[in-house]
């Protein structure tokens, strides 16, 4: 499991609730926390370990980690693309959380919420990263003069 921690699936039950092995296992891939025990998915050290190599595992979490912000945030720096979609909407509206996650991939503008796409600090940050992330931002800044300079200097021969 500590070159491929997809592996874990195929482990026994007792392998599945060794915390050395799944820490072995998430360590080396995020996802593979689904495969863990229930007790171990809910061991934060084991959380935080499987969100910091793939943000996307927090989709296996429970309710009560995808409501921390420290997992979150922590999520939405390592690859939280599918996974903002995945969490409460208090942090879909928390700035901070978004604009982690837009450094990781703009595209998260997607699934921010109404009013951080019209937020013209993330919106600018989110086509920063990726021009058609605009294609997300509210109406009145898909118009903005700034956000559309920052496009034409990426792509000047649009």
């Amino acid at each position: 499991v500590t070159r491929n921690g997809t592996c874990l699936f195929a482990a026994s039950d007792d392998l599945k609730n060794d915390r050395e092995i799944v820490m072995a296992a998430v360590s080396s891939e995020g996802d593979a926390i689904k495969n863990a025990s229930d007790d171990l998915k809910n061991d934060r050290e084991i959380v935080m370990a499987a969100v910091s190599n793939q943000g996307i595992a927090i989709q296996h979490l429970s309710d009560n980690f995808k409501n921390d912000k420290e997992i979150v945030m922590t999520a939405a720096s390592n690859g939280i693309y599918w996974a903002l979609e995945l969490i409460s909407d208090e942090f879909k509206n928390d700035k901070e959380v978004v604009m982690a996650a837009i450094k990781d991939d703009g595209m998260v503008l997607e699934h921010a919420s109404d009013e951080l796409k019209n937020d013209k600090e993330v919106v600018l940050a989110a086509v920063k990263d990726c021009e058609a992330a605009l294609e997300h931002a509210s109406d009145s800044l898909k118009g903005d003069r700034d956000i559309l300079e920052l496009i034409k200097a990426a792509h000047p021969d649009l």
